[in-house]
């Protein structure tokens, strides 16, 4: 299998051991605690789950600087994206070396995990400026990302963290959410070797669905995990239950059981364009993957990123920052002289007009003008939930 990211040892953060667990969380009654952001929630997750190895918890501001903009960490990782906790106060942590970080999405605020405090810092507003731009490349406030970066809190939190939760991902989505951990383990008891992971945001339609097949035929592998983010998305995607939903029906009907699994993490997404897309490939490195599909504006929003941007990051990368491989994928689109859709680059004899574009986008304003969406672009048993959905709003 595949090696973890760092070419070290598998780390995952979750306490597993019932009993330690439960010690852990009989301990955590005596701590000062801190209620954590959906975003630092989310990381915690993450680490837990073993998606964020090798790191042993949040980042210092130091690493979090050399992150954003050298990539790597102090000590030389490879690592595109700082993974961090921030926080609006500190009252009540100011000096403890030990505290428990409480879940802000779950009622009353159950302890999600305990943190051993390195540092606590006061980010200036210039440092917290260069990581947004250095990360979303602008510093616009009406990108998402940055809206919400911006918002967290002035008060970084570094230090090695045990987590005792899954948060809501393992209660609300038992049935999709798997960790990093898991995944491992069911592509060992499969016996995969070459495994391409598939990321969408959105309800899967025919694109996406040829996409995977394209790739699945190209790269002649054993296996295809569509990876869906269960966390917090912009205010006008589709909710995780729905586009859940949508997908498994589609992997039911349309896919081949014995070599697609779908799968949700439990991560807030930054829409950071090229910068998210290499996050992504080190955890789909970490669960297993060989390969991940990289397609137009991958992990990208509005039009603050080029459509192949993401997948031009990965040329600039040095050799060795990661083992997975990435598969380039073009525009892909419905044509109307064919009659199913195609990668445009590989047919001939087209012109745009004999193309219909596909995309999550458009989707999603076909949907709400209350319009069925046509079989050019989804397939029926897919549409029918969306416009379902869409009908109870």
């Amino acid at each position: 299998m595949i090696q973890p990211h760092g070419n070290q040892n598998f780390i995952a953060l979750y306490e597993s051991d019932f009993d330690r667990r439960q010690t852990l969380l009989e301990e955590s009654r005596n701590l000062p605690s801190l209620v954590l952001n959906s975003a630092a929630a989310s990381n915690a997750v993450m680490l837990g789950g073993g998606y964020f190895s090798p790191l042993n918890g949040y980042m210092n501001i130091s690493d979090a600087l050399s992150v954003s903009k050298y990539m790597k960490t102090k000590n030389g990782l490879f690592w595109p994206i700082p993974i961090l906790n921030l926080a609006t106060n500190i009252n009540g942590i100011e000096r403890a070396s030990r505290i428990a970080l409480r879940d802000p999405n779950i009622q009353d605020n159950p302890v999600m995990a305990i943190m051993d405090v390195e540092d606590i810092e006061n980010i200036s507003s210039s440092d917290k400026d260069e990581i947004i731009k250095n990360i979303f490349g602008t510093l616009d406030h009406h990108h998402p990302g940055v809206k919400v970066f911006r918002n967290l809190g002035n008060f970084c939190i570094s230090g090695s963290i045990r987590v005792l939760s899954h948060s809501y991902f393992s209660l609300n989505h038992k049935n999709t959410y798997k960790t990093a951990v898991q995944l491992r383990e069911e592509i060992n008891r499969l016996g995969w070797k070459k495994i391409i992971a598939f990321q969408t945001r959105n309800p899967m339609h025919l694109a996406h669905e040829e996409l995977c097949r394209i790739a699945m035929d190209s790269l002649n592998a054993d296996g295809m995990i569509i990876h869906i983010p269960l966390g917090k998305l912009k205010q006008d995607d589709i909710p995780a239950h729905i586009r859940n939903k949508c997908i498994q029906k589609m992997i039911d009907v349309y896919f081949a059981s014995d070599s697609t699994i779908l799968s949700g993490y439990g991560f807030d997404m930054f829409y950071a364009g090229p910068r998210e897309a290499l996050l992504h490939a080190i955890f789909r490195q970490n669960m297993g993957a060989t390969h991940m599909i990289v397609g137009r504006d991958h992990a990208g929003v509005g039009s603050y990123y080029g459509p192949f941007d993401a997948q031009a990051v990965f040329d600039r990368l040095p050799n060795n920052s990661l083992k997975i491989q990435i598969f380039n994928a073009d525009h892909t689109a419905y044509s109307r002289k064919l009659n199913r859709v195609v990668m445009m680059n590989k047919v001939n004899d087209h012109t745009l007009e004999d193309f219909i574009i596909l995309s999550g986008n458009e989707m999603r304003k076909i949907l709400k003008s209350g319009t069925v969406l046509p079989e050019t672009i989804t397939r029926p048993e897919v549409s029918r939930i969306l416009i379902d959905y869409y009908r109870s709003l």
